[in-house]
């Protein structure tokens, strides 16, 4: 059970890993000794979406992204608290990762083509798929998304959410 455990653990940790096309085991095994030698998890989050990734008050972290990086806590060091989350907004993610400011992005994030081989970073997995509509009132009688050209649509940029919306 150890060695099946470890070797998901060093899995999750290719996220957090800046790697060329050819991924060597010493790359994943040295992020994870960084992290033990550490004695805790630092996790890139976003910076506020609420069910994902959200401080409350108190500066209490909550959500399933946080949910998963405490997770990964707790697999390496048997305590889920081992964990600093650094809030992202869109823009920082990528960077941040490639800095190694943070072991582990998990945040929204589209897992598409081009940023497997723009960026080089290794997606773990996928842990939510999600899609994009429009809800528009029925008496505007709109039947295509078409039919919204020149209309204003408030979207979050630099996401692949701009980028499907302009196709």
């Amino acid at each position: 059970m150890k060695k099946i455990l470890m070797s998901w653990l060093v899995a999750l940790f290719l996220v957090g890993c800046n790697t060329t096309k050819s991924i060597k085991i010493e790359q994943e095994v040295g992020l994870l000794k960084s992290v033990q030698e550490r004695g805790y998890v630092i996790c890139g989050v976003n910076a506020g979406l609420p069910g994902f990734s959200a401080q409350d008050d108190a500066g209490n972290w909550s959500g399933l992204d946080v949910d998963f990086c405490k997770a990964v806590a707790a697999g390496i060091f048997g305590d889920s608290s081992k964990v600093e989350f650094i809030g992202l907004n869109a823009s920082q993610r990528f960077p941040t990762l490639a800095s190694g400011n943070i072991d582990v992005l998990a945040r929204n994030t589209t897992w598409t083509i081009s940023r497997d081989v723009n960026l080089m970073f290794e997606f773990a997995g996928v842990n939510y798929y999600d899609g994009q509509g429009f809800l528009i009132p029925t008496d505007l009688d709109i039947k295509s998304a078409k039919a919204l050209d020149g209309a204003f649509v408030c979207i979050t940029k630099e996401t692949t959410i701009q980028l499907n919306l302009n196709d």
